[in-house]
C-alpha cells in the first residue's frame, strides 16, 4: 500500500484503510487496483449493489431539478411518490410516513411519536420503552437509551436516561428448541414479567428487531415469539415498534422482516437498504390511530432539516423500484438459502463454529471455544477483529460483533447485496474457507478443540 497522506477525519480507531476508488455490484476496488468482495453490504446497508446505473439515472434527473426543498416550505413530488409506496409496501393501517437522513433518527422519531401520542391520548404517565439485551438501536442518546450493548452505553449513561431490558431470546444459547412455541413463549412472557414490574401504566412501548442485527447476530425469533409480543402488547396497551433499520428493504426475502412472523407493529422504523447506500434516507412508518391524535394536538413536536429531501427520496424511489423489478427480495431468500446452507457445510468442517443463523441475506455465524458448552473463545483473542482483518486482507469484507454482553462472544455477518448470484456465493465461501484455515491455525495453541 502506498503511504497515505494525513487524515484530518477520525472515527473509531487510528486504523487505516485503503482509499476507495470505485465500486460495481457487489465488489469494490481500492486506488491500487486491489479487489474486495463488500460481503456486508457495508454495514447492511447497499442492498442492491454498487453504482445501478439505473438509481443513478433517477438521482441525475433530480438533480436537474431541485436537490433541496425544505419541509416546511415546500411538498416535493418525489417525498410523495416515496411516501404512497412505502405505505403501500408497510403493514395494513400504517401509513403516516416520516422520512429521515438514517436509523438512529428513525428510531428517535418513533419513540417521541410514541410519547406524544401518549400524552394525546390522555396516558402522560406512560415514559418507559422496554428493549432487549442485548440490543442495537442507534446512536443518539435516545436510540442509545434503548441499546443493550454496555461498551456503547456505559459512558454516556450519565447523560441519558436508560430504559429497562428483556434478555433477547438466543435459544442456541440457552440449550433450548428454536422451533418449539414453548420457546417462544418463555421468552415472550419476560416482557409480560418486565412490564408488571415497571407498573403497566408506566410503560409505553416496546421495541424489537424481527430478525436481529449487529448485536445479536440475524437472530431469528424462537417459533410463536412474536406472535405473543403482540398479544402481550395489546393486553397492556403497549405500542409496539419493530426496528427494520437493518432488515428492512428486502434483505429476509420479504420486504420487511417482520412479515414472516404474522405479527404487525404499531410504528415501524426502516433505514439502511431503505436507500442502499445512494443517499442518506430513513423512515418511521406509523399507523394513523397514533398519528391523528397527535395532529390533532397540535402537530408533532420533532423533525430534521433533511427531511424529505427530495433528491434522497428520488434515490430511494429507485431503489425500491429495483428491487421489486428484479425481484431482489425473492433473490435474498433463494441465494440466502444457498448460503447459509453453505455456512453450515463450514460448521460441519470448522469445531470452531459453534452457530449459523438468520435469514435471506440476513445471515451470521458465532465461534465458540467449545461447542457442546457453546463457551465463548477467550477474550483477549480478539476473534471479532482478528477474523475481520484476516477476511479483508483475502479481499473479503465481513462486519462483527461481540455476542455476550459486548465483552465477550463474537459473530460474523455475512450479508451480500441482494443481486448476489449463486456463483458469487462460491466465491464468497472460497474467501471464508482460506480466511477461517488462516485463524484456526493461529488460535490452536490456544484451544483444545480447535482443528
Amino acid at each position: 500500500m502506498t503511504t497515505q497522506a494525513k487524515s484530518h477525519l477520525f472515527y473509531q480507531s487510528r486504523n487505516r484503510r485503503p482509499v476507495l476508488d470505485r465500486a460495481l455490484g457487489i465488489y469494490m476496488w481500492d486506488v491500487e487496483g486491489r479487489r474486495y468482495i463488500d460481503g456486508s453490504s457495508g454495514a447492511m446497508v447497499c442492498n442492491i449493489g454498487h453504482s445501478n446505473p439505473r438509481v443513478l439515472e433517477a438521482m441525475r434527473r433530480q438533480m436537474e431539478k431541485s436537490t433541496f426543498g425544505y419541509r416546511l416550505h415546500f411538498e416535493t413530488e418525489p417525498a410523495e411518490r416515496l411516501a404512497a409506496r412505502t405505505a403501500a409496501l408497510a403493514p395494513e393501517g400504517l401509513e403516516k410516513v416520516f422520512f429521515v437522513s438514517g436509523g438512529s433518527e428513525a428510531v428517535e422519531s418513533a419513540i417521541k411519536l410514541a410519547r406524544q401520542y401518549a400524552v394525546a391520548i390522555g396516558e402522560a404517565q406512560r415514559s418507559k420503552v422496554i428493549s432487549r439485551e442485548p440490543s442495537y438501536h442507534g446512536c443518539t442518546l435516545g436510540a442509545l437509551a434503548l441499546t443493550g450493548y454496555a461498551p456503547l452505553v456505559a459512558s454516556f449513561e450519565p447523560m441519558m436516561r436508560p430504559m429497562p431490558k428483556i434478555p433477547a431470546p438466543r435459544a442456541y444459547l440457552d440449550g433450548l428448541d428454536p422451533d418449539s412455541e414453548a420457546t417462544g413463549h418463555h421468552y415472550a412472557d419476560m416482557l409480560e414479567a418486565r412490564i408488571l414490574a415497571e407498573g403497566p401504566e408506566t410503560v409505553l412501548a416496546f421495541i424489537v428487531e424481527p430478525v436481529g442485527g449487529a448485536s445479536t447476530g440475524a437472530l431469528v425469533p424462537p417459533a410463536g415469539y412474536m406472535r405473543r409480543i403482540r398479544e402481550i402488547c395489546d393486553r397492556y396497551g403497549v405500542l409496539l415498534i419493530h426496528d427494520e433499520v437493518m432488515s428492512g428493504g428486502g434483505r429476509t426475502g420479504r420486504f420487511f422482516a417482520g412479515e414472516h412472523f404474522g405479527a404487525d407493529p404499531d410504528i415501524l422504523v426502516v433505514s439502511k437498504g431503505f436507500a442502499a447506500g445512494y443517499a442518506p434516507l430513513g423512515a418511521m412508518i406509523a399507523h394513523d390511530r397514533i398519528v391523528e391524535p397527535v395532529l390533532d394536538g397540535g402537530g408533532f413536536l420533532h423533525g430534521f432539516t433533511y427531511a424529505g429531501n427530495p433528491l434522497a427520496c428520488a434515490a430511494g424511489l429507485a431503489v425500491l423500484e429495483e428491487i421489486e423489478a428484479e425481484q431482489l427480495a425473492g433473490n435474498a431468500a433463494v441465494v440466502g438459502e444457498l448460503l447459509k446452507s453453505r455456512l453450515e457445510e463450514l460448521a460441519e468442517r470448522y469445531p470452531i463454529i459453534g452457530d449459523v443463523r438468520g435469514k435471506g441475506l440476513l445471515l451470521a455465524f458465532e465461534l465458540v471455544a467449545d461447542r457442546a458448552t457453546m463457551a465463548p473463545l477467550p477474550p483477549e483473542l480478539k476473534a471479532y477483529d482478528r477474523l475481520v482483518e484476516l477476511a479483508y486482507e483475502n479481499g473479503l469484507i465481513i462486519y462483527s460483533r461481540r455476542t455476550r454482553g459486548g465483552y465477550s462472544g463474537d459473530h460474523f455477518l455475512v450479508c451480500p447485496p441482494m443481486i448476489t448470484t449463486p456463483a458469487q456465493v462460491e466465491e464468497i465461501v472460497a474467501v471464508l474457507t482460506l480466511t477461517l484455515d488462516q485463524f484456526v491455525a493461529e488460535v490452536a495453541p490456544h484451544l483444545t478443540d480447535a482443528a
